[in-house]
């Protein structure tokens, strides 16, 4: 066999983000802040049933805004007005997250940006900046987004405040019945700030329609402002937003074990482009490898192996939605969508998220889908190289397999990731990828995500019943000189809830969550 040249993966130390490290801020924190907060502690028996910790109680949320440090204002950005939408660009761009060496950093698009922010629901006032109050500049920003989550088949999703619940405890108050909908993963901390997801209690919020929960991302304060402490004070200047309509649970993941993990999963990379990779120092030839066996090695037919593949349309929407929701259902920690909200996460918009069908003629001779795959994109900017200024990263996003093997989608997968130029290929062992990483050449990393529900009882779920997919997963990863192994970084999707000085920022997904 082939030895794969950039397996094991190796997390490196010293990756810097717009917030600190999760390690950095774990160390921070402890777990005397979680002690405090609805969730279950490290050595609390495993639960057996599912259901709020707390009830919600709406009449306690705070009304006015937190204070700001003297000279800082609020401020709502409208992402769709594209001078604030450059604002939020610049800021990201300039201060969120770049590894420890300073050889790479993310390149958020402004098309990435909206489509991350804006999902069907999206309110203006829960995308949170703040302004230096004399010249109006943009220094900071938190967001959150609304979503949906399913666990052990139950929708997530608070009691009603203790006097409109009296009536329901006799029934045992665990919760809410199953739903569906969509949840992405990020960590939104309530109560002191987070940044992540949340779940709704559904009164009062028309303009949220059905959906459950909100993903906090993108907390970014600018580099000059570490010291100001506006972190935290966004943190739970977001929370108090998200608890005003009624959100009161939360899911968020971190690279560091805290009070409780659902869930654990593992980061997987797959080379597409391995000489722009090792040219760059985001790898390095293995040991007894050559860059011609090492291209050999990675090499992918020209074309998908499936016949039938082609490019989600908008009239796909209404079937391949229904066939998601469905196939999702099967694992324990998954999201449902509605038709809109698969529109805008799945639809193709180039350069931001790549969607493809397989379309066959049924009994009747009519075509239909059958399945579906899909990856997303997030470049990093490759700093002081005098040959390649981008890595073009993809992301392994939601895919349902009915007729064909979902080996041979992934594959075709890095095929059309390939056709895309795209230079890596990036997956957790969730859904049901732990079974064809190893076929399809990815190298594992050592590096873990937990994945966390606030105020939320379950029992544990094992990675392969997870469905959820953090938008904001997002990884990175760069060369470990010494080793000439391939080293990962994971950036946190969501950061825990945690307000230590040093979590100035997440990217899920959604921080980034970026």
């Amino acid at each position: 066999k082939a030895q794969t040249p950039d397996s094991p993966l190796r997390t490196p130390r010293g990756h810097r983000q717009g917030m600190g490290s999760v390690e950095e801020i774990s160390e921070a924190v402890g777990h005397a802040f979680w002690d405090t907060q609805p969730v279950p502690s490290l050595n609390a028996e495993e639960e057996d049933a599912c259901g709020p910790i707390n009830p919600a109680d709406p009449e306690k949320v705070r009304a006015e805004p937190y204070n700001l440090p003297p000279a800082f204002e609020w401020t709502d950005l409208d992402l769709s007005d594209a001078e604030q939408a450059k604002e939020l660009y610049t800021l990201l761009h300039e201060n969120y997250v770049e590894d420890g060496d300073a050889m790479f950093r993310f390149d958020y698009s402004l098309d990435f940006i909206r489509w991350a922010m804006q999902p069907p629901g999206a309110l203006d006032y829960w995308h949170v900046g703040v302004r230096v109050s004399q010249t109006k500049k943009l220094v900071a920003f938190i967001g959150a987004t609304p979503a949906d989550l399913l666990c052990h088949g139950q929708r997530v999703e608070p009691r009603p405040p203790p006097a409109a619940d009296k009536a329901e405890e006799g029934e045992g108050g665990a919760g809410a019945s199953g739903v569906n909908i969509e949840e992405k993963l990020s960590g939104l901390d309530l109560d002191g700030g987070a940044t992540g997801s949340a779940a709704s209690s559904g009164g009062g919020a028309a303009e949220l329609g059905d959906q459950a929960v909100v993903e906090v991302n993108f907390l970014c304060v600018h580099k000059k402002l570490r010291s100001k402490r506006l972190a935290p004070v966004l943190i739970r200047e977001v929370t108090r937003r998200v608890n005003e309509k009624g959100i009161f649970q939360a899911t968020y993941t971190a690279g560091v074990v805290l009070p409780r993990p659902v869930a654990r999963c593992r980061y997987w990379h797959r080379s597409l482009n391995p000489k722009k990779l090792i040219e760059v120092g985001f790898s390095r030839l293995a040991p007894r490898m050559t860059m011609v066996r090492t291209l050999k090695l990675y090499a992918l037919p020209d074309q998908p192996v499936t016949k039938g593949v082609r490019a989600l349309k908008e009239e796909d929407v209404p079937s391949c939605c229904a066939k998601l929701n469905a196939y999702l259902r099967r694992y324990k920690l998954t999201p449902q969508l509605s038709e809109a909200e698969f529109s805008h996460w799945l639809v193709p918009r180039k350069g931001v998220i790549y969607t493809y069908v397989v379309e066959e003629a049924g009994e009747d001779g009519e075509k239909e889908v059958t399945d579906m795959f899909s990856f997303y994109s997030l470049p990093s900017s490759v700093l002081k190289h005098e040959k390649h200024t981008k890595l073009h990263a993809a992301y392994c996003y939601y895919y349902f397999a009915n007729k064909t093997p979902v080996q041979q989608l992934i594959s075709d997968a890095l095929v059309l990731a390939k056709r895309h130029e795209f230079d890596v290929f990036n997956a957790l062992d969730i859904l049901d990828n732990d079974s064809l990483l190893k076929e399809l050449k990815f190298g594992i990393g050592d590096g873990h995500l937990q994945y966390y529900l606030y105020n939320w009882r379950c029992p544990t779920v094992v990675a392969k019943e997870i469905g959820l997919v953090l938008l904001r997963l997002l990884l990175r990863a760069h060369a470990a000189r010494r080793s000439g192994r391939f080293s990962t970084r994971a950036v946190a999707p969501a950061l825990p809830p945690c307000v230590p000085a040093a979590c100035d920022r997440r990217l899920r997904l959604l921080r980034p969550a970026p």
